[in-house]
């Protein structure tokens, strides 16, 4: 069984403890925005240990939208790596646990719809694209059939 590592950031690694720890009960939402998030387990491209990240929810049918936005901030979150270096993860959306696979999004259409739906899941993602002096990666998470 490969070792699994808490983020070193403390809100990160309490906020997984209480989701998982709850069996998708608890600490459903994002701190104080009352927002919704999943948890996204994958393999870190280094480490290869599992590594367990709240993001916000955004659905797109049985599909999950995730948003490399770290706030805006000039670098990309580590997690985006990860998917880029391995594609398969776990979401755990409340009770629910998905095995699925991501692609990064690279088709400009299909890349502005799902940006919208994101935005209109959680509206700061507007003011982090004005903000980043990058382009914000997007990722789509499919089930595995």
């Amino acid at each position: 069984m490969t070792e699994y590592i808490p983020s070193p950031r403390e809100w990160v690694a309490n906020q997984v403890e209480l989701y998982e720890g709850s069996g998708g009960t608890e600490g459903l939402t994002l701190r104080e925005t009352g927002l919704p998030v999943v948890v996204v387990t994958n393999r870190g491209n280094k480490t290869n240990a599992v590594r367990k990240t709240p993001l916000m929810r955004v659905a797109d049918g049985a599909n999950y939208v995730l948003v490399g936005s770290k706030g805006g901030a000039p670098e990309n979150p580590v997690w985006v790596y990860n998917l880029r270096a391995d594609p398969n993860v776990e979401v755990r959306d409340k009770t629910v646990v998905t095995q699925m696979r991501v692609r990064e999004v690279d088709d400009s259409t299909e890349r502005e719809r799902l940006w919208a739906i994101a935005v209109e899941a959680y509206p700061p993602y507007a003011e982090y694209k004005l903000k980043a002096d990058r382009v914000i990666p997007v990722f789509l998470a499919e089930p595995i059939a």
